[in-house]
């Protein structure tokens, strides 16, 4: 089985199971504990959050640890909602954990405006600027878009939020984190998103960076733990495999080796003048259509053939449309013969050239019959 569906879910490390192994069987204790191994367990938490931090090159902030994305994404928008006639701003290309949350909003009566996207999947910075002034409370937007590859100029982002207003700045960085090289105090964002399973730690486990706790307040109450901004007691097991995964993991080495393997699939598929590959920064995603042929359809015939593709957020499969690609601008018939190929690093030259060329060949088989 060929995995091209890396977006959705990546394979655990083996090193990051042997450390999830190690905090659920051996060191499992609860580190709100008062006693020694309780205080010891929440000392290896604090170094999970300092590495964490050292990854995303904060010089200030810390990290609240969740139970993964979606999570992480509603304490921040909806954590950082305050009393009064407050606007909030949302790229149209956001991820379902962050574009719902913002409809939430809308139905709970706050003006929410959605910003388009350009042509390259990017949002619309001067649609962006246009809508963004003093009662602005908070401007969320993806780093790096989890169905085209395209990366937001969040620097740019928070120039233009910092001419207009005082806003905080969410950023939804789950696939942008272990996988792009930035420093997060250039970037200015308030909040930042991250997964586990997106960097091959486990599932139900992520983290929200704060730069300023006094911006934000807790939607779940309990215990207090974190801060007491998500009580709860801690996935230690998965905190500590998602330590692992994130100081194993070389982003500059990775993203050349991603670089390639995008490199030859597309030389692949472009052997076929009816494929259409939408452009994009990020080498780990690829959005492609095959003109004349359902996307679904043949993301099945390739299941059949042995590799695994998508069409598109594994959060949203079951809706029809594409938002995210309806706001690029993109022709209907390009959107429902559209499928997403996403790598990891570790894939091999050999996997992708037989992946290359049974995605040719089913293409063209299902085109033919259609014919």
């Amino acid at each position: 089985m060929i995995y091209l569906d890396n977006a959705a879910t990546t394979k655990m490390f083996e090193g990051a199971l042997g450390q999830y192994k190690k905090f659920a069987c051996d060191l499992f204790y609860n580190p709100s504990a008062f006693y020694r191994e309780g205080r010891a367990v929440r000392a290896e938490l604090d170094d999970a959050r300092k590495s964490l931090l050292k990854r995303l090159g904060a010089k200030e902030g810390t990290v609240i640890f969740t139970g993964g994305a979606t999570e992480s994404n509603n304490l921040a928008i909806m954590g950082s909602r305050r009393n009064g006639k407050w606007e909030y701003v949302f790229s149209n290309g956001e991820h379902p954990s962050v574009y719902n949350v913002a409809k939430e909003l809308e139905r709970q009566g706050a003006v929410v405006h959605f910003v388009p996207l350009m042509a390259d999947g990017q949002i619309d910075y001067q649609k962006l600027e246009e809508v963004i002034n003093e009662r602005t409370r908070l401007v969320s937007v993806m780093h790096v878009s989890n169905e085209t590859g395209a990366v937001n100029d969040i620097k740019l982002v928070k120039k233009i939020i910092s001419k207009k207003s005082k806003a905080l700045l969410h950023v939804d960085g789950v696939q942008a984190f272990n996988k792009l090289v930035f420093n997060l105090s250039e970037l200015g964002a308030d909040f930042y998103t991250i997964s586990a399973h997106k960097f091959h730690g486990p599932k139900g486990v992520g983290a929200l960076y704060v730069r300023d706790l006094k911006t934000l307040k807790s939607i779940v109450f309990g215990g207090g733990q974190e801060g007491d901004l998500r009580s709860g007691t801690e996935n230690v097991a998965g905190i500590m495999a998602m330590k692992w995964a994130n100081e194993n993991i070389d982003v500059k080495l990775n993203f050349e080796k991603a670089e390639k393997l995008e490199k030859r699939m597309t030389e692949i598929l472009k052997k076929d003048e009816n494929f259409k590959i939408v452009e994009s920064a990020s080498p780990y995603i690829m959005s492609v259509s095959y003109r004349g042929v359902n996307g679904e359809t043949l993301a099945r015939a390739l299941q059949d053939q042995g590799v695994l593709v998508s069409t598109g957020s594994a959060c949203s499969t079951k809706k029809a449309g594409n938002r995210i690609l309806e706001s690029m601008g993109m022709r209907k018939e390009d959107v429902v013969s559209s499928i997403r190929i996403s790598f990891n690093a570790y894939m091999t030259a050999k996997e992708i050239e037989e992946a290359g060329e049974k995605i040719l060949k089913c293409a063209k088989a299902i085109k033919n019959l259609e014919l």
